[in-house]
């Protein structure tokens, strides 16, 4: 349903961050929902396809070097279950939520890249978080926003004319970029970081003024509606905005078919660094890549499975469900730790002193973890921190700044020392 022009014959474009010209195809404001709900039908329509629903994957099943299946906690009969099969294609999404403010939904913590790093895969440019520069800000308990993931204010608000204030009504993206409101994101975030550390505010503001009441309503109606349930007529009032944790340019390293390093075992979209994005994803782009790399991965499964020589019939482990070892509340007070740490130490701006001091949080929550654990609640835990591990090593090891990390101590770009991919791989699982 992209929406054209009047008269139906073209393509209405939009223009957002960092793209030059207005190339982007557009559902109003719900341009992946629409994507989603499309696919979705298509899934639900074709009856070859068996969903199962309110399953968390546990671990891959690797034999002999290649991958033969998963296993699963089944939360609906409390079961562990194992799924045999030719190929697995991990589609887990991004790892966001280990920031304390984040527009991700709440199970994005990494599940898919951590089953992945410890059955032997590699995973590459952890360091590389993109933070949006424009999440409303939720002005409740301190508890609900920790719950609770941002709500996005689309970049193609500003691609329409919005323009960023400071607290003291004076727009500044002018002081920071010549493309102003449509600098790359890392830009902008860091801008609205800069200036809400000397405003001492925890927040800078969006005016939509300039834009014609009609036009917001008609091609922002999603953003609209939200932000009127919440007190605020964008038409006349300005948005309070900050930055948040949104998108993971590392992952999964896979080749273009999506082939990762273990035979057998694929991932595709923002779980997989395919290395499209660089260290700093276009607006809209990551739309292209879930479409472009879910084909090429449905090519490449159908290929493995077709070529597969079945070895005897691989031992699969029997696991059986364990209640956690942690309260409940034990275990989000654990999550808060990490989110905290992350968003203080690995965030917009880093340095190796911050970087360190989240090292060592990250390393007292390990302390406190069960060593073993097949509780799907410590478990995602576990995947959690294993990730913020990961992101917080590569920020530390790479020693310059580049797209979406920013290093206080190392602000410049190192083309000499640091033009290269930053690649971990647990070797010994032992």
């Amino acid at each position: 349903r992209a929406e054209t022009e009047a008269g139906g014959t073209q393509f209405a474009l939009t223009l957002e961050g960092a793209h030059k010209r207005r190339r982007i195809l557009h559902a109003g404001d719900e341009t992946g929902a629409e994507i989603e709900k499309t696919l979705g039908r298509r899934v639900v329509a074709e009856k070859k396809v068996q969903i199962d629903q309110q399953v968390m994957g546990f671990d891959l099943l690797i034999r002999n070097g290649r991958c033969f299946g998963a296993t699963a906690y089944d939360q609906k009969s409390g079961e562990i279950v194992t799924y045999n099969a030719k190929v697995v294609l991990l589609a887990t999404g991004g790892v966001c939520q280990v920031y304390l403010y984040t527009t991700n939904p709440a199970f994005a913590v990494g599940d898919g890249v951590a089953m992945a790093y410890r059955a032997g895969a590699a995973v590459t440019d952890m360091e590389f978080i993109q933070f949006h520069p424009t999440a409303l800000v939720q002005f409740k308990q301190f508890e609900d926003i920790v719950a609770l993931p941002q709500f996005l204010i689309s970049e193609a608000v500003r691609g329409e004319g919005g323009v960023l204030l400071n607290n003291r009504g004076e727009r500044f993206m002018e002081k920071y970029h010549t493309h102003m409101e449509l600098a790359p994101r890392d830009i902008v975030a860091r801008a609205i970081f800069n200036e809400m550390k000397e405003t001492n505010d925890d927040h800078v503001f969006l005016s939509l003024k300039e834009i014609n009441p009609d036009k917001i309503k008609h091609r922002f109606p999603m953003i609209y509606r939200t932000c009127l349930e919440r007190c605020l007529d964008i038409t006349k009032d300005n948005i309070p905005v900050a930055p948040a944790a949104h998108y993971f340019m590392g992952g999964i390293k896979t080749d273009l078919k999506a082939m990762t390093n273990i035979p057998g075992l694929l991932a595709a979209g923002e779980c997989a660094s395919t290395g499209v994005h660089g260290a700093n994803r276009l607006a809209s782009n990551s739309l292209l890549e879930g479409l472009v790399f879910g084909y090429r991965a449905a090519l490449t499964a159908d290929r493995e499975i077709r070529n597969f020589k079945p070895e005897a019939d691989p031992k699969t482990p029997n696991i059986n469900y364990a209640k956690p070892r942690l309260s409940q509340i034990e275990i989000s007070r654990l999550k808060l730790v990490i989110k905290t740490a992350m968003w203080h130490g690995v965030g917009i701006i880093r340095s190796a002193s911050s970087l360190q001091e989240a090292q060592h949080k990250l390393a007292r929550v390990e302390k406190q973890l069960p060593d073993k654990t097949i509780a799907p609640e410590e478990l995602e835990l576990k995947n959690m921190l294993l990730v913020a591990q990961l992101t917080t090593r590569g920020a530390l090891d790479r020693q310059e700044s580049r797209g979406g990390h920013f290093r206080a101590d190392f602000p410049a770009r190192d083309d000499q020392h640091w033009k290269k991919h930053l690649v971990y791989q647990l070797m010994d699982k032992a």
